[in-house]
């Protein structure tokens, strides 16, 4: 019988983001394949990175080589899976750690995950690629900018939000010369950068992108309607948005969407799950991408395992393929 591979299943994080993550992670953990891989959860945090058994007090990671050293025996392992939103797990920094250990992981690689998260320099290098995008700008705490000078160069209406990270924390949409100042501000109380967007109108869809096997596969895509005035952390998170899954589309616009999607997965070089988000807008005929998420959220309520499950995969068979072709990579 072929010996299990040992996997480490990180979560946490350093952000507000860790809620979001722990969420993930009861999802994940209850759907990872036992019979296949040995999982060992692994708490991420500020205070010290930490083994969670299922019995017991939690154990320190030895962070000099990420081994995990009980009573009996030192744990090493063969590939991580990685369940943390925003800071260190989606930003480059444990990626670019577990690239010194020599660990694959199941996420795109630092350099990918660096740059996803950094909404303006992902927007810069798709509009170099010739992926549609709104017009910006980027904003950092040291240069300010005056609200004149920034609607001499973008038409209203405008979303502001923090340059880095997702989940939608700090954003705002702004109708009127007279609130951009404040959504500016509110958004520095989330980042020492902000990008500015225009807004374009259209069909809201989002996407998730994985690889297994060699092979670019699009899942089918998710309709946002937010009955807020737009898909905020609130929409996301508490409720208060439809998600039509699949989204209900002609079949042209569909295989634009995917095809946009898939060019995204390239020309980023992303690895593993990521979810694209796109405003289809009707007049140019074209699928403008917002942002990439390259560690979308997996909680009951997420949309990646409601596309998932609308292909006819279980999570089970889903979260093997990322370990699989994580493991591929090594």
């Amino acid at each position: 019988m072929q010996q299990k591979k040992v996997i480490a299943f990180v979560t946490g994080g350093y952000s507000g983001e860790a809620e979001i993550s722990y969420k993930s992670a009861i999802t994940i953990g209850k759907n990872l394949d036992r019979e296949k891989f040995d999982v060992y959860k692994i708490d991420i945090r500020k205070d010290g990175w930490f083994y969670l058994p299922e019995t017991g007090d939690p154990v320190a990671v030895n962070q000099n080589g990420f081994i995990i050293e009980l009573p009996d025996k030192t744990i090493r392992f063969d590939a991580v899976l990685i369940g943390i939103h925003g800071t260190p797990g989606e930003d480059g920094k444990l990626q670019g750690y577990f690239d010194l250990q020599g660990l694959p992981y199941t996420s795109c690689d630092a350099a990918t995950s660096a740059l996803t998260f950094n909404k303006r320099y992902t927007v810069a290098v798709a509009a170099f690629a010739g992926i549609n995008v709104a017009r910006s700008l980027h904003l950092f705490r040291e240069r300010p900018l005056e609200p004149a000078a920034i609607l001499d160069q973008l038409k209203l209406p405008v979303f502001v939000k923090p340059n880095n990270g997702g989940s939608s924390i700090g954003m705002s949409k702004v109708s009127r010369p007279e609130d951009l100042e404040a959504a500016i501000q509110k958004a520095f109380g989330e980042d020492n950068q902000v990008l500015i967007e225009e807004f374009i109108t259209g069909r809201e869809f989002t996407i998730g992108v994985f690889q297994s096997k060699g092979e670019i596969i699009t899942l089918p895509f998710t309709e946002i309607i937010a009955k807020n005035e737009f898909f905020d952390f609130e929409a996301k998170y508490a409720g208060k948005s439809e998600e039509i899954t699949p989204a209900q589309v002609d079949i042209v616009v569909a295989e634009k969407v995917r095809e946009a999607a898939r060019k995204v997965y390239r020309v980023f070089n992303c690895r593993g799950i990521i979810r694209i988000d796109f405003i289809y807008n009707e007049a140019a005929g074209a699928p403008y991408m917002l942002e990439i998420n390259t560690v979308p959220g997996q909680s009951e309520a997420s949309i990646v395992p409601q596309q998932v499950r609308a292909m006819g995969w279980t999570l089970k068979d889903f979260y093997s393929a990322l370990i699989e072709d994580a493991l591929e990579h090594k």
